[in-house]
């Protein structure tokens, strides 16, 4: 699975909350719609597609 990427940012109270940052890109909308679709039948989200898709290319790529 890959690693969490993520912002912590402390609210006033001190507790850290989560906050993503957008990755913008430009898709053809069949790929869209057939990333969605592969995402909804592993029941994962598009995101955690995403940065397994990432973490699976960068350890082929460093072979």
């Amino acid at each position: 699975m890959a690693d969490k990427h993520a912002v912590i940012i402390s609210d006033q109270s001190g507790v850290g909350t989560e906050k993503g940052i957008s990755l913008n890109f430009k898709v053809t909308a069949e790929f869209k719609k057939e990333f969605k679709g592969f995402a909804v039948a592993q029941g994962i989200s598009m995101t955690d597609l995403l940065k397994e898709g990432f973490a699976l290319s960068r350890k082929n790529r460093q072979k």
